[in-house]
């Protein structure tokens, strides 16, 4: 087993090579708006820190979300392309069950939040019972909606920082990590568990619309 796996769908940009066993390299970047000039490089840095080429790769593990349009894309579209020209697999995690299992790495049983930036002032975020068993969600609120739910949970990732006054107790990780979603992955084919489909996990429509008032121009 030879797994690629990456996720853009955080401020993350963020790649890693993983045996089946251990994670052989990787790379992570935070910038919120180059994800398409920062993922393939970050793919080739960790091939090559691996010693493997990309046509060694046996399967493809990347986020599907949730998360904003743009970004999201970016990996949903690379990680097709990959699996269409190599003939592998593509599976799909969602991002914030890599959060979730990083989380168990390091340390935090359950219950715990995940939560994830979701701008506008909301959150994409899930409650776990443990680093593999989401008990709710994902879903996209206004923290101060969901206040109730999380009172005296810790919570994981960098949505959580950004409101304190909801979220008080705040643990590691902040950012996505490819190895941990690698590593939920590898531990997923072992056990013979299903992925989900290598689609967008939006939540919600994209931050860019056509005007309303848009008019159409017919030719003379």
């Amino acid at each position: 087993m030879l797994l690629l796996a990456f996720d853009t769908a955080t401020p993350a940009v963020t790649a890693a090579v993983h045996d089946g066993t251990t994670v052989l390299a990787e790379s992570t970047s935070i910038d919120a708006r180059r994800h398409g000039e920062l993922l393939m490089p970050a793919v080739d840095h960790v091939l090559r820190e691996a010693g493997v080429r990309l046509d060694a790769v046996t399967g493809i593990v990347v986020g599907v979300g949730p998360g904003p349009y743009t970004g999201l894309r970016v990996g949903l579209v690379t990680a097709a392309a990959f699996g269409d020209a190599l003939g592998i697999p593509v599976h799909g995690v969602c991002t914030l069950d890599g959060l979730a299992y990083a989380a168990g790495v390091a340390g935090l049983g359950g219950p715990f939040v995940v939560a994830t930036d979701a701008r506008r002032k909301e959150v994409y975020w899930a409650r776990y019972d443990g680093p593999r068993t989401r008990a709710t969600g994902p879903a996209v609120d206004r923290p101060g909606d969901i206040a109730a739910e999380v009172a005296g949970l810790p919570v994981v990732g960098a949505g959580a920082a950004l409101y304190p006054e909801v979220f008080a107790d705040v643990r590691p990780p902040a950012d996505q990590s490819a190895g941990a979603l690698a590593a939920l992955a590898a531990a997923k084919l072992a056990d013979g568990e299903e992925f989900l489909p290598p689609l967008p996990l939006y939540l919600r429509r994209p931050d860019a619309q056509v005007p309303a008032a848009y008019k159409a121009v017919l030719p003379k």
